[in-house]
C-alpha cells in the first residue's frame, strides 16, 4: 500500500514534471514564434492543445501545477523545507506562498483549456492573462482586496529575489540528489536568473493592480511576463533561453529533487532536507 508520505512524493514530482512542459514552452515559442508569445500563457495552452493527446497533457497540467502549487503552499505553512520562522525564514516562505498561488492561477488557466476542448473560456476573457485576471478582478471586487494583492505583489518580490540569489550561489543544488546529471547546476543557474527576471514583472504587475490601482486587466502569468519583454532585445532572448533553460532543471528535478517527507497525518513534516 502507498502511504501519504509515498503519495505526497509523487504528486509533487508530477508537479515538477508539468513545470517542465511549462517552461520549456514558454522558452521555445518566445525563441520560434513571436504571435504565439503575444498571446502570453495562453499561446502556450494553445500550442499544447495542437499537440497529439494535447488535451491528456492539459490535464495533466491541471493536476501537476495545481500539485506544485499546494507544494509551495505546504512549504509556507508547514516550513516542510526547513527555512525557520525567523525573518529571513518568513521572508523565504512568503516568496513560496506567492510561487503557489501563482501556479494555481497557471493551473486554472490550463483547466480553462482542458476542460473547453477548444480553449472556450480560456480565450474569452479578452486578455492573454486569463484566469489570473479574473482571479484578481473577484479580488479587487471584495473589502480590503487591493492590500491582498498589493501583498502578493511584494510576495512575488520576494521570491524573485529569492530565485536570483540561487541563481548566483547555486543554493538549489542542496536539496538535488547527487546522481542527478552533471550539467544540472548551470542550467540552474541560468534558469533561476532569468526566472527572477520574471518573477519581478509578475510582481509589479499585481502590486500594481493592488496599491497603485492599475486595474486587473494589466495582471501577468508567466507566459505573459515573458511576452511583455519583448520589445528589449537582447534581454528578451536570454529571458527566453533562461525559461528553457528552466524547464530543463524542471525536468531533472521531477527525478532528482529531494522530497521532504511528510507525517502520518498528512500535514506536520517528519523530515527536514
Amino acid at each position: 500500500m502507498v502511504d501519504k508520505s509515498e503519495k505526497f512524493n509523487w504528486f509533487v514530482r508530477l508537479g515538477f514534471f508539468s513545470r517542465a512542459i511549462l517552461y520549456s514552452l514558454v522558452g521555445i515559442i518566445a525563441l520560434t514564434s513571436a504571435s504565439k508569445i503575444a498571446e502570453g500563457t495562453n499561446g502556450v495552452f494553445r500550442a499544447i492543445e495542437d499537440f497529439p493527446l494535447g488535451s491528456v497533457i492539459l490535464w495533466l497540467m491541471v493536476f501537476g501545477l495545481a500539485a506544485y502549487g499546494l507544494f509551495r503552499l505546504a512549504s509556507f505553512a508547514f516550513d516542510i523545507e526547513n527555512h525557520g520562522s525567523d525573518a529571513k525564514g518568513w521572508g523565504k516562505r512568503l516568496g513560496h506562498a506567492g510561487s503557489g498561488i501563482g501556479h494555481f492561477a497557471l493551473a486554472f488557466s490550463a483547466f480553462q483549456f482542458a476542460n473547453s476542448g477548444s480553449g472556450g473560456s480560456g480565450g474569452s476573457s479578452g486578455g492573454s492573462g486569463g484566469g489570473a485576471q479574473e482571479a484578481a478582478s473577484g479580488v479587487l471586487s471584495v473589502e480590503f482586496g487591493g492590500i491582498v494583492l498589493g501583498i502578493l505583489g511584494i510576495a512575488f518580490f520576494i521570491a524573485a529575489a529569492n530565485q536570483a540569489k540561487k541563481g548566483v550561489t547555486a543554493s538549489f543544488m542542496n536539496r538535488i540528489a547527487g546522481s542527478a546529471p552533471s550539467y544540472t547546476k548551470t542550467v540552474g543557474r541560468i534558469g533561476y536568473l532569468a526566472r527572477a527576471v520574471v518573477f519581478g514583472v509578475i510582481g509589479w504587475s499585481v502590486f500594481s493592480a493592488g496599491f497603485l490601482s492599475g486595474g486587473s486587466d494589466q495582471v501577468k502569468t508567466l507566459g505573459d511576463a515573458v511576452a511583455s519583454l519583448a520589445g528589449n532585445g537582447i534581454i528578451f532572448t536570454l529571458v527566453a533561453l533562461g525559461m528553457l533553460a528552466f524547464g530543463i532543471l524542471s525536468l531533472i528535478l521531477a527525478r532528482y529533487r529531494i522530497i521532504p517527507d511528510m507525517g502520518s497525518d498528512g500535514k506536520v513534516p517528519s523530515f527536514r532536507t
